[in-house]
């Protein structure tokens, strides 16, 4: 492989701590901050202790003193990598080390323990501005003030200067993507970042030396990729790659390359979403930066390859095309986001999802997605990019922060011994437990007569209300209060807590067996669903043999309420069409954005709610139903839905698909089109079951007949004649060609497209 284009950065600074001399290893330098200029403030309080390890690791400073290293640099961008060799020293127990760590004004590290690190040697690399007014870097090491006997320790320090807004932002044309905010976000000289992932995507590991002389270390993405999801390696190593775009430096050659791809099965793709799920602290901003190149032959055109990205499952990208992007094949492009992980009560870490999924079949030529390389910053808080210490594990693929693609020796020593303590404890604990039972059982047993049936529901994940609490709330479950009925009983409008905030109260039929194993499927789904178009639950109840669900409040009703027998005025065309793309992201997201397919089976217009900004949110998750891995086509199972809206081929064969919900979702389409029940008692047998009526229209050419009379004239014929195709191809009778929820959403949104240019000619004809 041709060696990268090379930066020469203006500042190269290796320090090896508690080490006297010059040391070399792999290319690099290290000096000894012993007896040199490079000696920490404080040095006098602090203790060396040497290992038989490479540099930076063969020695290191510790001390129960705070100790200070002052370099003279020049004001700008740099890289800070800190080493850290995490093992017992002379006199300094690993268990004992707290403590943090201060660059100029900012927090990098807080109550920071190494012990916890999966890999017994690693770095943690930062990124900092220093002002024009400034012509130092202090980095000051302070042992935690909370534990006994703490201390601060160092191995090596690097600082390297980087090109000018490699990774700050430059000029307000250069601003970062916000997503899901709907606004842009920039990296100011303010702003310090923590390097959490440098992803090689598809390709190896890349050692500091091999970088673009920055000494970035890119791990393979193996890790991190989620299991069990066909993809596909595509490697060039031939292509001369052609940088018109961005600095020939900013990743190595080979992480444009090689990628990662979806593969050439246009029938699985369709299904899943190519995902790497990353660990990220709670509470803090993150700097995606994502590359990408396309260098397979075949894709050489705008529209070849087109694909969605979703970060934390929201939208970044509508559609991705690099192609389009770059300008060509074999050209280099990368993208860059901001996105917020917010903060959650006691959970102190969650998943950085990226996730592709292909553009519909008649939006692209191959049904497929790529992706190059990934880099994760986390955007410091209010000077701070602290965090809680990483969960202990007994090892870790690919950790990024390691100078090699090898397993830790941490990992691999201790993991014998690791066994031992844990069969020991596990047996103590047994007994402890068993004893813990006994004692406990009688007790248990009473309170489960008053609470009802045991259960795992997730009191974690949601409230817990009591039943007095939804009594006061519904003024004893007053009538007057009630604004639904369902199968599975009456909702009422509620205000828990003596809250000014209205919330919805969903409550099973006393006395009712029916909608038991319902209520736990939607609390353990809602529970750990979070979408903008789904509806949020906020807690239930279990109390009193009452079974009870409480969500937010939808001020408008259902979808239903606003198309038929009742009072409320007509929905104009541009409302109802934001409400089927809403109500279809929904859908696509419980197919492709979770872990595992969710086929909802029971998509119907009382199921789409609206808040009081008509935004739709799909809700009644009690029938929920996990879909099929890889080897299987279909689930078997009970047909369970509802009359008008039930895939025939389910109906007929108990074969359930996501398919099935694109049927029924077809059935709303119609709906909304025609304004009109799925099912009409009327003489006229043919046109009680709207689908199959609808249908035999289509192919009649017809349909115009069945048209809601409000929008001929309201609606533009060509959006109509669009979103009748996209509802007949949903009620097809064949599931194999009825569309996926992602051909359904693009379908949608270009029939409202169409609605904005139709709208921008007509503002031209009659301005």
């Amino acid at each position: 492989d041709s060696p990268s284009p090379y930066y020469t950065p203006t500042e190269i600074t290796f320090v090896a701590c508690g080490w006297l001399g010059n040391i070399s290893a792999h290319g690099q330098t290290w000096a000894g901050d012993v007896s040199s200029q490079y000696s920490p403030l404080g040095h006098q309080q602090s203790t060396i202790s040497k290992k038989p390890r490479e540099p930076p690791y063969s020695a290191s400073r510790l001390s129960h003193s705070q100790f200070t290293y002052t370099f003279n640099v020049t004001p700008g961008q740099k890289f800070i990598r800190l080493h850290f060799y995490s093992t017992s020293y002379s006199g300094f127990n690993i268990s004992s080390a707290f403590f943090s760590v201060k660059a100029n004004s900012f927090t990098l590290v807080n109550n920071f323990s190494a012990s916890f690190a999966p890999d017994d040697t690693f770095f943690k690399e930062f990124c900092i501005n220093v002002p024009e007014d400034q012509r130092s870097l202090s980095i000051t090491f302070t042992p935690s003030p909370d534990y006994q006997d703490s201390y601060a320790f160092i191995n090596g320090i690097e600082l390297v200067s980087m090109p000018l807004n490699l990774y700050y932002t430059a000029t307000d044309d250069q601003r970062l993507e916000f997503v899901g905010e709907g606004s842009q976000f920039s990296i100011l000289n303010s702003n310090a970042l923590e390097t959490l992932y440098r992803i090689n995507v598809g390709g190896s590991f890349i050692s500091p030396q091999m970088d673009t002389g920055m000494y970035r270390t890119w791990i393979a993405d193996d890790g991190y990729v989620t299991d069990a999801r066909p993809s596909a390696l595509p490697v060039n190593t031939t292509i001369v790659l052609r940088f018109s775009r961005i600095l020939n430096f900013s990743a190595p050659l080979a992480v444009y390359r090689t990628a990662r791809t979806m593969g050439l099965d246009k029938n699985i793709n369709e299904q899943y979403n190519l995902t790497w799920e990353f660990q990220v602290d709670s509470g803090f901003i993150y700097f995606v930066r994502l590359h990408f190149c396309e260098f397979q032959s075949e894709v050489t055109e705008e529209g070849d390859r087109v694909f969605k990205i979703y970060l934390a499952n929201l939208t970044a990208e509508d559609v991705a095309d690099v192609i389009a992007w770059s300008g060509g094949n074999g050209v280099p492009e990368y993208r860059d986001y901001a996105v917020a992980i917010g903060s959650k009560s006691d959970v102190k870490k969650q998943n950085l999802s990226i996730a592709l999924h292909p553009a519909p079949r008649w939006r692209t030529k191959y049904s497929d997605s790529i992706l190059n390389g990934i880099e994760i910053f986390k955007v410091d808080n209010n000077g701070s990019l602290a965090g809680p210490n990483p969960y202990p594990t007994v090892s870790q693929a690919s950790s990024f922060g390691t100078r090699s693609p090898q397993q830790s020796t941490k990992a691999k020593n201790n993991r014998p011994r690791m066994l031992g303590i844990v069969g020991v404890v596990a047996s103590g604990l047994v007994v402890l437990f068993i004893v813990f039972l006994l004692i406990s059982r009688r007790a248990v047993m009473k309170e489960a007569k008053s609470r009802g049936p045991a259960s795992s529901l997730p009191s974690d994940l949601c409230t817990q209300f009591s039943i007095s609490e939804i009594k006061e709330a519904t003024k004893d479950f007053n009538n007057l209060l009630i604004i639904g009925r369902g199968g599975f009983g009456n909702v009422y409008k509620g205000f828990l807590n003596g809250d000014s905030t209205p919330v919805a109260i969903k409550r099973l039929n006393p006395g009712s067996q029916q909608g038991a194993l319902e209520f736990q499927t939607e609390i353990g789904m809602l529970s750990q669903l979070r979408y903008l178009h789904l509806v949020s639950l906020i807690g239930y109840c279990n109390d009193d043999g009452q079974m009870i669900l409480v969500y937010d409040y939808m001020a408008r009703g259902t979808l239903r309420d606003h198309l038929y027998n009742n009072d409320n005025p007509p929905l104009p065309w541009d409302r109802r069409l934001k409400i089927c793309i809403g109500a279809a992201r929904a859908l696509h997201y419980l197919h492709t954005g979770a872990s595992k397919v969710i086929i909802h089976r029971d998509v119907k217009t009382t199921n789409i709610l609206l808040d009081e900004e008509w935004v739709a949110k799909v809700s009644d998750f009690g029938l929920c139903k996990f879909g099929p891995n890889f080897s299987k086509t279909h689930v078997s199972t009970q047909v369970k839905g509802s009359i008008g809206y039930l895939d025939p081929e389910y109906y007929r064969l108990q074969l359930l698909t996501e398919k099935s919900d694109v049927y029924s979702f077809g059935v709303v389409l119609l709906e909304v089109l025609c304004a009109r029940p799925p099912i009409l008692r009327t003489g006229d047998k043919k046109q009680v079951n709207l689908a199959v009526w609808a249908t035999e229209c289509y192919r009649n050419g017809k349909i115009g007949d069945i048209i809601d009379p409000f929008l001929k004239g309201n609606a533009p014929p060509v959006c109509l004649n669009q979103f009748v195709e996209v509802a007949m191809s949903c009620v097809n009778d064949d599931r194999i060609r009825r569309p996926s929820m992602s051909d359904v959403v693009w379908g949608l949104e270009f029939v409202f497209q169409l609605l904005r240019e139709s709208s921008e000619k007509s503002m031209i004809a009659h301005p």
